[in-house]
């Protein structure tokens, strides 16, 4: 039999998952190691680590194979937009500075002005962020003027593992267009941006689709000679590793940040920037996603202020005896300002409409509510582009509560449904090694043959969130001019 293996290269940890042909987990190895903030809103990791934890967990998995089987391909998946920066050697120049750091305010104006707002949406699909690669590079320049003369490789953090393992400098196209460097409908370097943002193009690795095998493992001592696909950056990994993969196709995730994201056969840009459109894993085709900030955040903080003696399980319980609305309690979730759909950093999180009335279970209820609605705002930015929504289906931490999926299916109106095998971004970027190396006709066939659901949550209270999400919606345009006031004081 043959055998994949998913490389999940995130921010807390590598994990890595050996699967059999037809999805089932055979081993599977998850090493952590530390994030570094040398600064107050800097945020970065040594890329050896990375490569360390992906050895590890490798040869764990390896050893695992069962006598006879062959690895037929390994896909990367990894956390998006972190620069890392190699001299003429391969070596590590500085720490890969990842997509959470801030320090790049200045270096997105810069963008702007050299590009034009209106001009890099079109190109990019997305306006200048913080987040993404193009600012950090910028920002290299800037202020560390040596470095960036000794820079002569630019890549991801996976496109550097495969670098380790392969010795191949390559990229692909999910994983690129965070860059903030890529024509996201031509799926290729932008020239014009490039030129714009004086950035050499021979820096940059050549781009390619996904399933594509860009190398071989060699040097590891163990798996030589296996292929090494593209693979796809965390959430279009993800994606293809729920089935989102087709038009309809969406799924929401709640982990500390929230996702909505939908699957579309076409590049569809909102000109306003409000959420981030991406070409998927699927070769020849895209995805638009939408992001709130503080969803699993909420909660968590919520629970480690006031209440510690109650399990996640207990919230479930204890939310659950409160009606919808949390008796005309809301709170929006804006802990660490907002990005779709206000691209706001001075939104702050609100209860609003507390009363004498109001017990510690309301203010659970309010913040799974509050929660779903911020979502809610993502879809109804889908839905103002057109974008076809057949349906839901929820992963991350979040998704495990029945409470919170029966709140997004009634405030989506949507029927909300879960995944039986919840590997995610390594079963996804597994798919890709297997439709690279063959095992797979393609993407989608292989999604319809291995990825199995759960019975779908029917919408239910439809009436009664869209009256709590109407006013939700309110709030914050009230509050914005008073969100600048504060961030200035």
């Amino acid at each position: 039999m043959r055998y994949l293996i998913g490389v999940d290269i995130g921010t807390s940890g590598t994990k890595t998952v050996l699967f059999d042909e037809c999805g089932r987990v055979v081993a599977d190895k998850t090493v952590e190691y530390p994030m570094y903030q040398p600064q107050n809103g800097w945020a970065e990791q040594d890329p050896q680590d990375w490569f360390a934890a992906v050895r590890d967990t490798l040869i764990a998995v390896s050893a695992a194979l069962p006598e006879g089987g062959e690895v037929a391909g390994i896909g990367l998946s990894g956390q998006m937009h972190g620069l890392v920066m190699l001299d003429e050697a391969g070596e590590v120049i500085r720490p890969s500075i990842i997509w959470c750091d801030q320090r790049t305010g200045a270096e997105c104006e810069e963008i702007t002005a050299r590009v034009g707002a209106e001009r890099l949406i079109e190109i990019t699909a997305n306006p200048a962020l913080t987040g993404f690669t193009a600012s950090k590079i910028l920002w290299v320049r800037n202020h560390e003027p040596e470095n960036y003369a000794k820079c002569k490789h630019i890549l991801l953090p996976k496109d550097y593992i495969r670098y380790r393992l392969t010795g191949e400098f390559a990229t692909e196209v999910s994983d690129a267009g965070g860059m903030q460097l890529l024509d996201i409908a031509k799926r290729q370097w932008s020239a014009e941006v490039l030129e714009a943002l004086d950035i050499d193009p021979a820096l940059l690795a050549p781009v390619y689709e996904s399933p594509e095998i860009t190398g071989y493992v060699k040097g590891l001592g163990v798996l030589e000679g296996v292929p090494v696909v593209g693979g796809a950056g965390d959430n279009a990994a993800a994606a293809v590793g729920s089935g989102a993969v087709a038009a309809g196709r969406a799924f929401t995730t709640i982990g500390t940040s929230g996702v909505v994201y939908a699957h579309t056969d076409k590049p569809v840009i909102d000109p306003k920037g409000r959420v981030h459109t991406f070409c998927c894993a699927v070769p020849g085709k895209w995805h638009v996603m939408g992001v709130t900030q503080g969803a699993g955040l909420s909660l968590k903080w919520f629970r480690t202020q006031f209440a510690t003696e109650i399990s996640y399980r207990e919230i479930d319980e204890i939310a659950a005896t409160v009606p919808v609305g949390a008796e005309k309690l809301l709170y929006l979730p804006y802990l660490m300002g907002e990005r779709t759909p206000h691209l706001d950093p001075n939104a702050r999180g609100v209860f609003f409409g507390m009363s004498a009335m109001h017990e510690k279970k309301h203010f659970l209820r309010a913040v799974l509510e509050g929660v779903t609605y911020s979502l809610r705002d993502c879809v109804e930015v889908l839905r103002e582009m057109d974008i076809p929504l057949d349906g839901m289906t929820v992963v991350g931490g979040g998704g495990k509560s029945a409470l919170w999926r029966e709140m997004i299916a009634g405030t989506f109106n949507l029927p909300v449904k879960t995944i039986q095998n919840g590997e995610g971004a390594a079963l996804g970027v597994a798919i890709l090694a297997g439709v690279g190396t063959g095992v797979y006709e393609s993407v989608e066939a292989a999604c319809d043959k291995l990825i199995a659901y759960n019975e779908p949550q029917l919408p239910t209270d439809t009436d009664a969130y869209e009256a709590y999400y109407q006013i939700y919606r309110t709030v914050y345009p009230a509050l914005k001019a008073s969100f600048a006031k504060l961030a200035g004081v």
